[in-house]
């Protein structure tokens, strides 16, 4: 028998919070998972985001290797596409030409 698969919910930060902040004043992690249906290692990444960076999202949590990897990914593809740019104006630029003569 197979269980279907629960709907993927989503947390607002301040409920995000509100949990982190009854872990911070004494409660054990496994009550807390139970009494608000979360996962203990969604709990466990909640905890440590906002003791990263006090932030919830993902953009504002990633190591300065990840960060500096995105911005080389998102350069790349920026000279790629200027790239294609300049070899479609020299084809257009070949094309102008060779009608002339």
């Amino acid at each position: 028998m197979t269980q279907s698969k629960r709907p993927r919910r989503t947390f607002t930060p301040e409920f995000k919070h509100q949990l982190v902040q009854l872990y911070k004043n004494g409660k054990r992690k496994c009550e807390i998972t139970k009494e608000y249906d979360v996962g203990y290692s969604t709990l466990d990444k909640w905890i440590a985001q906002e003791a990263n960076s006090g932030s919830f999202k993902e953009k504002d949590n990633l190591t300065p290797e990840q960060q500096e990897l995105a911005k080389l990914k998102k350069q790349n593809q920026q000279l790629l596409m200027e790239n294609d740019i300049l070899k479609q104006a020299a084809i257009t630029t070949a094309r102008e030409k060779s009608k002339r003569n």
